[in-house]
């Protein structure tokens, strides 16, 4: 399996040399040369798998043997030992037609664990096979910091640098990646946006003689090894139901601002997995939404939610997709991604957005329709939704289709956004390990947010 970049200036690479690349080296995102397709048979094969099992087989098909199978298992056994549910993401049946898949079981209550838990893995072995420096650098809307901070925090050979939006992350958020105190972290409080924090690593990832002098890796979703991993729980929650009987028309709702968790459904179907509708929920910022009805990609003004993880505008693996959405044609990618950051705005032809609209169904969640639907699931059916996962389900029954299946990824653990809960006078008791992060010392700095002061810190820093 070889990784070709989305703007086509890129030799192909293999699979570890595509993990340390990260964003690709002429400015694109790396894809799969190929995408595998799975038979039937081989589908029903799988359905007999435990998650690790599972995963193994899907990391098999893109790892192409750099790493030997045996050394791949251990990777993934020790990833997902770490998680609480023995299922890893366990489907719940919520009432007749909507279940939620759980992604919240990993050590930081955040579904970015179950990519990071293994790409933190795979940095250390890659780190020790190689004898090469790692040098992490990752920006974070709220889960994903805690996440891969958790993943490499105390490993040898590694350091890893993270920048949140200052005061817009939520306060456990914040606990979980500045109340660590290992040597090898270093965290940044930028005051801005996150779009401004993934503006500040994307334009130092393009800076390739600073990239590969600081030898800097990726842990966001630009890593492709992020979205290969999180294509595994399409897979495993498709056949939960199958165990059930319940297969038929299968749809997921994906709450998703930077369309990466979604990006990874689209590659499961694409494989061959038998999804019958994406559905993009959005919050307030809702460009996704809007491309996927109008077909204009314009980011408008940042609004500040309950669901503060999807507070993002420019969402940075929308180019994966049009790499696909052009048939694979790297110099369309190439025009509109210069016609983008020249202008600001993207529109495409009709027939491409029929095809946008084949692939996905949309829906933009406001606020108090949010804290609503919160509020119906805990008072109809004692399940609690975080605010993300809350658009996720607002968004499922809002496009339901009788005898169709709804299947709401659920993101977050609802302790970690305890301020929006408490909107609706819902009290919740944190798990301890959360309860524990209120009495432990804070570690971060405060930066503004210029790419010379980031570069500036992560000099002293590497």
């Amino acid at each position: 399996m070889d990784y070709i970049s989305t703007r086509g200036k890129v030799e192909a690479i293999g699979f570890i040399d595509a993990i340390l690349m990260g964003l690709a080296d002429d400015g694109g995102l790396l894809v799969p040369k190929h995408i595998p397709q799975l038979s039937a048979d081989t589908l029903q094969a799988w359905q007999k798998l435990s998650y690790s099992e599972l995963a193994l087989e899907i990391f098999s098909l893109y790892v192409n043997n750099e790493i030997p199978r045996e050394d791949l298992k251990q990777l993934v056994d020790d990833s997902y030992a770490t998680f609480r549910d023995e299922a890893v993401t366990p489907v719940r049946r919520l009432h007749d037609g909507m279940y939620v898949l759980e992604l919240f079981h990993g050590p930081t209550f955040a579904f970015k664990d179950i990519a990071l838990q293994f790409l933190g893995n795979l940095y250390s072995y890659v780190s020790r096979k190689t004898n090469s420096i790692i040098h992490i650098l990752g920006a974070t809307s709220g889960d994903t910091g805690a996440s891969a901070i958790e993943g490499v925090r105390g490993k040898e050979g590694i350091r890893i640098c993270i920048l949140h939006p200052h005061q817009k992350v939520s306060k456990v958020q914040e606990l979980q990646m500045t109340t660590v105190e290992d040597a090898n972290v270093l965290n940044l409080a930028v005051e801005g946006t996150f779009d401004d924090c993934q503006r500040i690593i994307k334009e130092l990832f393009a800076d390739v003689a600073f990239k590969h002098h600081y030898h800097l890796r990726a842990i966001n979703s630009i890593n492709i090894a992020r979205i290969l991993a999180q294509t595994v729980y399409y897979f495993y929650a498709y056949f939960r139901l199958a165990d059930q009987e319940q297969v038929g028309k299968v749809n997921f709702s994906v709450p998703t601002g930077n369309f990466g968790d979604i990006f990874a459904g689209y590659l499961a179907q694409k494989m061959g997995l038998p999804i019958n509708k994406l559905i993009l929920a959005t919050n307030e910022n809702n460009i996704l939404e809007r491309f996927v009805h109008e077909g204009v990609y314009q980011p408008g003004a940042f609004r500040g939610t309950h669901s503060p993880s999807m507070d993002i505008q420019v969402a940075s693996n929308f180019e994966r997709y049009l790499f696909y959405l052009y048939g694979e044609d790297a110099e369309a990618v190439t025009a509109i991604m210069e016609q983008f950051k020249a202008e600001g705005r993207v529109t495409i032809p009709a027939d491409k957005l029929q095809t946008v609209q084949a692939d996905f169904a949309a829906y933009g969640v406001q606020n108090e329709e949010c804290l609503d639907t919160i509020s119906t699931y805990y008072e109809n059916y004692n399940y609690l939704l975080d605010p993300h996962t809350a658009c996720g389900v607002a968004a499922a029954d809002k496009l339901a289709v009788d005898g169709e299946v709804m299947v709401a990824l659920s993101t977050a653990h609802p302790a970690k956004f305890d301020e929006s809960i408490r909107l609706r006078d819902i009290e919740q008791t944190y798990p301890e390990q959360i309860q524990a992060l209120f009495d432990k010392k804070q570690f971060q700095t405060v930066v503004g947010g210029s790419n010379d002061e980031i570069k500036e810190q992560l000099v002293k820093f590497f």
